[in-house]
């Protein structure tokens, strides 16, 4: 039998965290397991700022991420920050707030009419801009020592952002062309995007597609995974890493995830892993599944460690450290420690 073990204390890195996620991703021995925790409104807060300036100003926001990377030993630096950088593209207004994700318009709410939208582009719109510097900035700092994270939203996820989300399933269901039509806007806007932040540095790009996983298999393999699959292929083809972001229980989509070819896949709490890994196979990355609440913020340094490591022998490699979503802003910061103790990897 395997015996998994975690190092608490005197242990010596071998690799940096950009040589040890990509020896992962490549099928290499590591020294041990990447952490990869997504972080927003805790790096802001970490470091004395606040959510609005995070979102808004990549300064503030490369600032925090790297901060926590150096202060409690995280693999990759990420420029995620909340769903509305296309959007704002498209033409939607963004209010910035302080201790939470910036509130959006939708600018299709009342309308199905697609002239309305404007035309995003990566390298003037004001948002998705932002992002691309996020990246160059990691990548002009980091000299190598990081993973850099890009981010784009998924074809259902930004069709909602669009539409207002009660809109967008009623198009599911009534109007499915329509829905087909402004979903494939999304996902060509979202290759746009991440070939921008690729060419600025990052080695993956991360899809948030949330509200798939409220969607029935059926629609979800004939409308949404299609356009996933599509933008999926065109960022592996800029020479990059794909990581899917699903929030909530994926369970009945996991037939159809498989079939998407991506390199990672973040499980959040409600998932069973071992379902997960037996489903996609072997070759992709999965990441979670702690629950960012009751165990992550609420729980001990010790109950995360045991849960940290049940994860991993759940599914085995390749595995990254992870929650099931965002660490929350209140988390103790022994917790995160915690969370962020080398893994031992077993080959």
């Amino acid at each position: 039998m395997i015996k998994f073990n975690i190092h608490v204390k005197k242990v010596q890195a071998i690799m940096n965290g950009r040589e040890r996620y990509l020896g992962i991703l490549k099928s290499q021995p590591v020294d041990w397991l990447p952490r990869t925790p997504i972080l927003m409104q805790y790096a802001a807060e970490y470091i004395g700022s606040n959510y609005a300036a995070f979102a808004s100003d990549y300064r503030i926001l490369v600032q925090s991420n790297r901060k926590c990377a150096e202060d409690f030993g995280i693999d990759q630096v990420s420029c995620i920050s909340d769903p509305y950088r296309e959007t704002q593209g498209f033409g939607a207004t963004i209010k910035y707030v302080n201790d939470g994700p910036p509130h959006s318009t939708h600018p299709l709410e009342e309308t199905k009419d697609l002239s309305v939208l404007l035309s995003p582009d990566p390298l003037s719109s004001e948002r998705m801009h932002d992002r691309v510097k996020a990246a160059e900035k990691y990548k002009s700092e980091g000299q190598g020592e990081y993973s850099i994270l890009g981010w784009v939203e998924g074809p259902a996820a930004e069709a909602a952002d669009l539409r207002n989300l009660m809109n967008f399933l009623f198009d599911l269901m009534d109007d499915e062309a329509f829905a087909c039509e402004l979903m494939d806007r999304c996902v060509d806007v979202a290759i746009a995007f991440a070939q921008a932040q690729v060419d600025a540095g990052c080695d993956t790009i991360g899809i948030g597609d949330a509200i798939a996983s409220q969607i029935d298999p059926r629609t979800y393999e004939k409308v949404i995974q299609p356009r996933e699959k599509r933008l999926v292929n065109a960022i592996q083809e800029m020479g990059a890493y794909v990581k899917l972001h699903i929030c909530g229980n994926i369970t009945h989509l996991l037939p159809g995830i498989a079939d998407l070819g991506v390199d990672i896949l973040d499980v959040d709490h409600m998932v069973d892993m071992s379902t997960v890994r037996d489903t996609v196979g072997s070759a992709v990355a999965l990441t979670g599944n702690l629950d960012p609440v009751s165990v992550i913020r609420n729980g001990t340094p010790e109950l995360i460690r045991e849960a940290t490591l049940a994860a991993y022998k759940a599914v085995g490699n390749p595995y990254f450290v992870n929650a099931g979503c965002e660490i929350p802003a209140a988390t103790p910061a022994a917790n995160l420690k915690a969370f962020c103790e080398p893994v031992t990897y077993v080959p």
